[in-house]
């Protein structure tokens, strides 16, 4: 990797005291954080105006999926509101994905594509009718990703050597699904520790539970950015 792979802590927590309580223990330590559903839906935009507010950075998680003028005028919402990263859904087909792409670029904003949940393995993929394996269905979304225009995907980091070998160390990745040692896999299917993902070229890490359920979550989160520290390169 050209850029060393960055932590990104996932802000899944229901109140935003929680939220912005974890954000003052970590610290300076981290600079990103992802806010997803569960926060935005309660509180909007005020987490984000919080989160920037304490001068950190942001990707909003909500995966955008509809047809392309919803998801392009999202976006430009999103911006508003300083998101820093958006993600869409790459199953919302070329022309929603170029119409993201058009979007993250009069905004100046990063805009990157989901490609099958890390929840999700052969089994789930084809009780909704995929016969692909989560490997091929990924590379096929990301194919579409990269024609599209965006910059990258979120995946999970079991494919980041085939994505690496794709579309090389320019194209960004955000990997959920990261689990220190000894961690719970909790409902992830498709998981890494933060050395494995770091050394097979993960952009960000996101992690969630490890640091925000932690007894002590800056020094779970110092653990994490220690172990990262350790992978040649990073």
């Amino acid at each position: 990797m050209s850029e060393k792979t960055r932590l990104m802590v996932a802000l899944d927590v229901p109140e935003l005291t929680d939220a912005l309580n974890l954000v003052d223990q970590l610290g300076d330590q981290v600079e990103w954080y992802k806010v997803g559903k569960q926060l935005f839906t309660h509180f909007g935009p005020v987490v984000l105006k919080e989160l920037k507010g304490r001068g950190r950075k942001v990707f909003l998680d909500m995966k955008f999926h509809d047809i392309p003028n919803t998801v392009s005028q999202a976006i430009r919402s999103a911006a508003l509101i300083g998101a820093d990263i958006i993600n869409v859904h790459a199953l919302g087909g070329p022309a929603m994905l170029a119409a993201a792409a058009a979007a993250g670029k009069e905004t100046g904003k990063t805009v990157i594509a989901v490609t099958v949940l890390t929840s999700m393995d052969a089994e789930q993929l084809n009780a909704i009718g995929v016969q692909a394996s989560p490997a091929e269905q990924v590379l096929r979304l990301a194919r579409l990703t990269k024609e599209a225009g965006l910059p990258g995907v979120v995946c999970s980091a079991l494919e980041l050597p085939m994505l690496r070998r794709e579309f090389g160390t320019e194209f960004l990745t955000l990997v959920p699904g990261i689990r220190p040692a000894g961690a719970s896999a909790g409902d992830q299917k498709r998981i890494m520790t933060p050395a494995q993902a770091a050394d097979a070229g993960a952009s960000y890490i996101i992690v969630g539970r490890p640091i925000v359920a932690a007894p002590e979550p800056a020094a779970a989160a110092r653990a994490v950015l220690e172990e990262l520290a350790n992978v040649a390169g990073n």
